[in-house]
C-alpha cells in the first residue's frame, strides 16, 4: 500500500523496511543528519538520517541540520533529483546549519550497490 510522503503512515513503513536494509557504505554508515522539512500537508516534520536509514525525530547528537521544503525533500529522497537538490541549495531552499563537512563527506560516496537500489525502488513503491 503507497503512503503519501512524509505522513506518519510513510514513516511507519520506511521503519519497518529497517531489518531488510542493505549494509551502508563506508562514508554513510556513521553519518547522523538531522532532517527539518517545512511546507508538509501535515505541518512541519522533524526526522533524521542514521547510517542511511531514516527515522522520526531529531537525533540528539546529529552535528548537521538540513532544513527543506517538503518539494526538495520528495526530489531527494524519492525521485532522486541531484540537479533539482543542487539547484535548491543554491537558491537557498535548503538551509544547513552545524557541521557542513558531514554534507561534503557524503559526496564522496560510491555509487549505490544493487541491492541499495533495489530498496530504494520498495521505498519508492510505498510511496504515493
Amino acid at each position: 500500500m503507497a503512503h503519501e510522503f512524509f505522513s506518519d503512515d510513510w514513516i511507519a513503513a520506511v521503519e519497518a523496511l529497517r531489518d531488510e536494509a542493505p549494509e551502508p557504505n563506508d562514508v554513510v554508515k556513521d553519518v547522523v543528519i538531522n532532517l527539518v522539512v517545512t511546507d508538509t500537508p501535515f505541518g512541519e516534520r522533524e526526522a533524521h538520517m542514521a547510517g542511511g536509514m531514516l527515522e522520526q525525530g531529531l537525533h540528539d547528537t546529529a552535528p548537521t541540520t538540513m532544513t527543506m521544503p517538503y518539494d526538495v525533500a520528495r526530489q531527494l529522497f524519492i525521485d532522486q533529483n541531484q540537479q533539482a537538490v543542487t539547484q535548491a541549495f543554491m537558491s537557498g531552499r535548503i538551509k544547513v546549519t552545524g557541521d557542513m563537512m558531514v554534507l561534503m563527506k557524503l559526496q564522496t560516496a560510491p555509487p549505490p550497490t544493487a541491492e541499495q537500489t533495489a530498496f530504494q525502488a520498495r521505498i519508492q513503491e510505498l510511496t504515493a
